[in-house]
């Protein structure tokens, strides 16, 4: 039979370690505590990596947020443009094309639009967080209520 506790985990800590595309950074959730926490991907504590290694069911590795999930999430997005003239000039910016500018720039002059993206962000980074929970058997307290998941 497994031991089942409930551990309080700073919802908002663990969305940003996810949305973190540092790679100078790996981010650990702590099972035990819900602690959320990182370190410096170059350190050299060897005592530290092996205490990681050894507690591999208490600290879980945050996955990171890489450039190939950024990419889809904007070629997604800038699908869902209807602007014309919007939506060409994004996506010569996500191909590198001239006259080319950060895309948080252009969409500065967009307020909705930059809404709607950080709304597409979000639901992409909460939904990818409760699968990974669910895949190392956490659960959220929405999905223990979900009479699927009852027992």
């Amino acid at each position: 039979m497994a031991f089942v506790h409930n551990v309080e985990i700073a919802w908002d800590e663990l969305m940003d370690a996810f949305a973190s595309g540092t790679g100078d950074r790996v981010y650990y959730l702590d099972r035990f505590t819900g602690e959320v926490f990182f370190v410096a991907a170059a350190l050299e504590d060897e005592d530290f990596w092996r205490q990681i290694e050894t507690n591999h069911d208490r600290f879980l590795e945050i996955p990171r947020f890489d450039y190939s999930t950024e990419r889809q999430i904007m070629s997604g997005f800038i699908a869902s443009i209807e602007n014309c003239d919007l939506k060409r000039l994004l996506g010569g910016s996500l191909a590198g094309r001239r006259p080319y500018g950060k895309i948080q720039d252009i969409l500065a002059f967009y307020p909705d639009e930059q809404e709607k993206l950080l709304e597409i962000k979000d639901e992409f980074v909460t939904s990818r967080v409760k699968s990974w929970l669910e895949e190392h058997n956490m659960y959220t307290v929405e999905a223990l209520s979900t009479p699927s998941l009852r027992t």
